[in-house]
C-alpha cells in the first residue's frame, strides 16, 4: 500500500483527495485499500472539512508528522507558500519519496525544490489544467477528468519518481502533458494569467467610473463572462504573478500593443475604420471557433464548449436577437420580399 500525503487541503487537495481515495477503494486487494492518503493544513477547521468529505483517510496536526512516513507528497499550497514548506520538510522526508506539486507556475518552484529538497528524494513539477471554486466545499473527485496534468520532472527525477507521478494523474483520470518548465511559465502566462490580469482590469476600470452605480443594472451575461475571474484570490494572483513576472510581461506587452492597434482604427474615419474593424472581429471571431471545436481522441468537444453549438451558430443567434431578420438581409443581400416589392423581380410580358 502506498503512503501519499497532500499538504494543502483548498480545492485542488481536496479533489485530489477524493480522486484518489475512489481510485484506492475500487482496487483493494484482499479488502485493503490501495492506496492511504494523509492530509494537512495550517486552517485546522479546512482540515476538519476535508476529513467530514472522506477527502483523507486521516489528518496530522504536525507537518513533520504528515509526510514522515510518505511515499509521495503533494503540495497543493499557493506557490508563495511552496519555498517555506519545501524548508518545512526537507528533514522529514524519507529516502526515496516522490514529491510533487500543483503549482501554477514552475520554474520557481523546481528551483526550489532543488536548492531545499534533500538529494534522497526526487521532485516532479506538476500543475492540473483545472479549478473553480476557491475553496474545498467545491472539492469533487472528477474535478481532473479529463484535464491535462502537466508534467515537469526535476533533473533529479529518476523514472520511478516519474511512474509515481504518472499513476497519480492516471488515477485522477487527468492526460499527462510534458513541458519544460519555462516554456509552461510562458505559456500559462498567456492562457491563464493574462485572462485574470485582463479580467481584473475590466472591473477595476468600469467601477472606478463615478457613472458605474447607475451602469451596473444594465450589466448582463457578456459583463458577467469577462469579469468573472476577478472574483478569485487576490493573494493567489498576487503570487502567480510575481513568480511569473517576464512571461506576463510581455503577454501583457503583445496584449496593448493590440489594444492600440484596436484604438488607432476607432480615431480613423468610418470608411478607413470599418475594413480593419471587421478584420479584427473576424480573425478574433475564427481563432475562437477553431479552439472551441478541438476534439478530445473520444470526439468530445475538449473545451466543454458544446452548450455555445447549435446550428444555427452563435453569429445568427445573436443577430436574430438583436435584429430580427434585418442581420440577414444586410449579410446576405435583400431577399424574395425586399426584391418584389422594389420590383427586383420583373415578369416577362
Amino acid at each position: 500500500m502506498q503512503r501519499v500525503t497532500i499538504i494543502g487541503l483548498g480545492l485542488i487537495g481536496g479533489s485530489v483527495g477524493l480522486g484518489l481515495r475512489r481510485w484506492s477503494a475500487a482496487n483493494a486487494s484482499g479488502g485493503q485499500a490501495a492506496l492511504e492518503v494523509t492530509g494537512f493544513d495550517t486552517d485546522l477547521e479546512q482540515q476538519g472539512y476535508a476529513q467530514k468529505i472522506k477527502a483523507v483517510d486521516r489528518t496530522a496536526w504536525d507537518l513533520a508528522r504528515a509526510v514522515q512516513n510518505a511515499d509521495i507528497v503533494l503540495l497543493a499550497t499557493p506557490v508563495a507558500a511552496m519555498r517555506d514548506t519545501f524548508e518545512a520538510i526537507a528533514p522529514h522526508l524519507r529516502p526515496g519519496t516522490t514529491v510533487t506539486d500543483t503549482g501554477s507556475t514552475k520554474a520557481d518552484v523546481l528551483a526550489w525544490a532543488d536548492a531545499l529538497l534533500p538529494r534522497t528524494v526526487a521532485f516532479v513539477g506538476g500543475h492540473p489544467m483545472a479549478g473553480k471554486a476557491q475553496s474545498i466545499e467545491g472539492a469533487e473527485a472528477d474535478l481532473f477528468k479529463g484535464a491535462t496534468w502537466v508534467v515537469t520532472p526535476s533533473v533529479r527525477a529518476g523514472e520511478e519518481a516519474v511512474r509515481n507521478v504518472l499513476g497519480l494523474v492516471a488515477a485522477l483520470e487527468a492526460e499527462p502533458f510534458f513541458v519544460d518548465p519555462g516554456e509552461h511559465d510562458a505559456f500559462v502566462a498567456g492562457i491563464s494569467h493574462l485572462p485574470f490580469v485582463v479580467s481584473a482590469a475590466l472591473m477595476r476600470t468600469v467601477s472606478q467610473d463615478a457613472s458605474w452605480r447607475d451602469m451596473k443594472g444594465l450589466t448582463a451575461g457578456g459583463f458577467r463572462d469577462v469579469s468573472r475571474l476577478a472574483a478569485g484570490s487576490p493573494a493567489m494572483h498576487r503570487d502567480i504573478l510575481l513568480t511569473n513576472r517576464a512571461a506576463v510581461t510581455r503577454w501583457l506587452d503583445a496584449y496593448l500593443a493590440t489594444l492600440n492597434e484596436l484604438r488607432a482604427a476607432l480615431q480613423r474615419d468610418d470608411e478607413a475604420a470599418a475594413p480593419t474593424l471587421t478584420a479584427f472581429f473576424e480573425e478574433a471571431r475564427d481563432a475562437r471557433a477553431e479552439w472551441s471545436t478541438q476534439t478530445t481522441r473520444e470526439g468530445e468537444l475538449l473545451q466543454g464548449t458544446a452548450a455555445e453549438l447549435s446550428t444555427e451558430g452563435l453569429q445568427d443567434q445573436m443577430g436574430r436577437m438583436l435584429l430580427g431578420g434585418f442581420a440577414r438581409r444586410r449579410r446576405g443581400g435583400p431577399d424574395r420580399g425586399a426584391k418584389a416589392a422594389t420590383g427586383g423581380e420583373r415578369r416577362r410580358p
